[in-house]
């Protein structure tokens, strides 16, 4: 008897696992996780890290380091343990999908990409299920008149 089963995932402080296999599934659990953990680390998944600037003489460049103040630290932290905690949810080949990516929200454009596709490919995705419907529902229409039509003939 496998006691382990049903455990992965189960604790509220690890981050649900993604080994490559049920995207959708993983997705949706890690995205209550991240908002869990704290609803900033989702909004920095989402739309990316702001990096901090400054204005000068209504200017707006990349703000020195040394500039930095609590906030803007506070701000490159999050998207540190954003991807912290997705390198922890994944397996070793999905590690090396994203271990390139710059930012958390890169990260996970890039497994959704890879298990989604882009909109493009999902929109065809849905065309096609769409005409594969008609085309059964299309078949079933055939069959009962063809049906309807051996029932005369007997």
């Amino acid at each position: 008897m496998n006691l382990n089963i049903g455990l992965e995932g189960s604790s509220i402080t690890r981050p649900p696992f993604f080994d490559g296999n049920n995207y959708s599934f993983w997705k949706t659990r890690m995205t209550i996780f991240l908002q869990s953990l704290d609803y900033q680390l989702w909004h920095i998944i989402v739309n990316g890290p702001r990096m901090p600037t400054r204005t000068i003489e209504g200017v707006v460049s990349p703000k020195p380091e040394n500039e930095y103040n609590d906030n803007d630290f506070r701000m490159l932290q999050l998207n540190s343990k954003a991807k912290h905690v997705l390198f922890c949810a994944v397996g070793p080949n999905e590690f090396n999908r994203i271990s390139s990516c710059d930012s958390a929200k890169e990260m996970w454009d890039l497994l959704e990409i890879t298990y989604e596709g882009t909109n493009q490919v999902k929109e065809s995705k849905i065309s096609m299920l769409v005409h594969e419907f008609l085309h059964l529902m299309n078949c079933k229409l055939l069959m009962k008149n063809c049906m309807m039509s051996v029932r005369m003939c007997v």
